[in-house]
């Protein structure tokens, strides 16, 4: 499923406008956003918690020539999923 897709799907469960459904989607993506810039986590209950973790300084190699390379430290967005979505991914 793409973004469009969930707008329209959205959209149909709501039974509200694909123009509107669009609005409510991009609005939660960037408090999502928002949120985990500011250093915050999102959690949804039964769905699961996007959070930010440091990833710390490495050294690599390029794979072409084998060069070493200093990767920097970063913050990256990390998800999460609630049990509840373990479970429904997993019904057999």
């Amino acid at each position: 499923m793409n973004k469009s897709e969930l707008i329209q799907a959205v959209a149909d469960n709501l039974e509200m406008p694909k123009a509107t459904a669009g609005k409510a989607v991009d609005a939660v993506i960037e408090n999502i956003k928002d949120a985990l810039a500011k250093g915050d986590q999102v959690t949804l209950i039964g769905f699961g918690t996007f959070m930010v973790r440091e990833r710390a300084a490495r050294v690599g190699r390029n794979p072409r020539t084998g060069d070493r390379l200093d990767i920097k430290a970063a913050n990256v967005p990390v998800f999460k999923p609630g049990k509840a979505l373990k479970d429904a991914v997993n019904d057999d």
